[in-house]
């Protein structure tokens, strides 16, 4: 299992209930395969884009902390491409000495 850091830009032109849904979305998709998140995501909320992005100025952002197979993640990335409701995300593997210090795995 490795560990992950998950950013995801949700169109800024959505009601935030809808990108609060996405919310569930996002988890049920990376719970499908096979990985689980820690905690509940940060949602920092709709903030102003550096640039547009799809021709939009604002986008929801949250951040996950989740720990999946390796490889596992490829298809979970791949729906979010093709997604129009997702403008970015950046999914990072985590050191093993963060994933520990932020307690998604137990040092060995």
């Amino acid at each position: 299992m490795r560990a992950y850091e998950l950013m995801v830009i949700i169109s800024g032109n959505l009601e935030e209930s809808v990108a609060h849904s996405w919310l569930k979305n996002i988890t049920n998709s990376i719970t499908s395969v096979g990985g689980t998140v820690h905690g509940s995501p940060d949602w920092w909320g709709k903030r102003r884009l550096a640039y547009q992005i799809k021709k939009q100025d604002d986008g929801y952002y949250a951040i996950f902390n989740l720990v999946a197979p390796g490889g596992a993640m490829d298809e979970v990335e791949r729906g979010f491409r093709i997604s129009d409701e997702v403008l970015r995300h950046k999914l990072l593997r985590l050191p093993d000495d963060e994933a520990t210090r932020r307690g998604l795995i137990s040092a060995a």
